[in-house]
């Protein structure tokens, strides 16, 4: 008898403390967002053919922030937004210091820097739980737009230049947790997958003079599908 009045107890402490969302609420969270691309290594093209090289995208974590419309208690829209992402391309070179093309040992250099911005809006639904742990579920579309392209020292050195990156447009699919802490502000942990795909284009010159250097056009389509990580904190208008 005393567990079950325990249990009642507890759990009308939580229904007093949970506040159900309204249509016309804004929510907006502030926080770290982790962006993680994909482990793929996409091949480098020169003049269309296949080379020996590969590149791949490293993580980065900034100031993220999300807006959030509620059109009920279950159903809303969300802007994700941040301050721009800045990740190193690594280049792979499997002959490392033996490969002739440009005498020097590239393989796991970083081989350019480049920043971008990944909007993503997004539809979700919220399950009711009547506590105040709110889960919900979301799928959106993304355009992610690079700039400041820049390839660094070394790869300058060995004719690398004008490296561009086109904008991508893709999918999102999410699942996140608010934590109503009162009635405005709340903690929200959140994962998703955004399908990120772009195609790097750029010059390859063998300024180093070295016998057999690859010189002509370069580029490489790199699947960055990124898995992004949040934890925010939010307050309801």
């Amino acid at each position: 008898m005393k567990k079950t009045l325990l249990t009642i107890a507890l759990l009308s402490s939580l229904s007093t403390t949970a506040f159900a969302n309204q249509a016309g609420d804004i929510l907006v969270r502030g926080g770290v967002t982790m962006v993680s691309p994909s482990s793929n290594e996409a091949t480098v093209l020169l003049d269309g053919s296949a080379t020996p090289l590969s590149v791949s995208v490293d993580d980065n974590t900034q100031f993220g922030l999300n807006l959030v419309y509620f059109f009920d208690s279950n159903w809303a829209i969300e802007l994700l937004a941040a301050t721009p992402f800045t990740h190193d391309v690594i280049l792979h070179d499997p002959k490392g210091a033996t490969n002739d093309i440009y005498g020097i040992d590239l393989n796991g250099a970083t081989l350019a820097e480049v920043s971008h911005l990944p909007p993503t809006l997004s539809a979700l639904y919220y399950f009711d739980t009547g506590t105040a742990f709110k889960p919900y579920v979301g799928v959106g579309v993304n355009y992610t737009i690079f700039f400041d392209e820049d390839f660094t020292s070394t790869p300058q050195a060995a004719g690398f230049s004008n490296l561009e990156l086109d904008g991508s447009w893709g999918y999102s699919v999410q699942l996140g947790l608010d934590y109503e802490l009162d009635k405005n502000w709340s903690v929200n942990v959140s994962a998703r997958y955004i399908d990120i795909n772009t195609k790097a284009t750029f010059n390859i010159d063998n300024a180093l003079g070295v016998d057999g250097g690859l010189v002509g056009k370069g580029s490489a389509s790199v699947d960055v599908d990124p898995m992004v990580y949040s934890v925010m904190l939010g307050y309801t208008f």
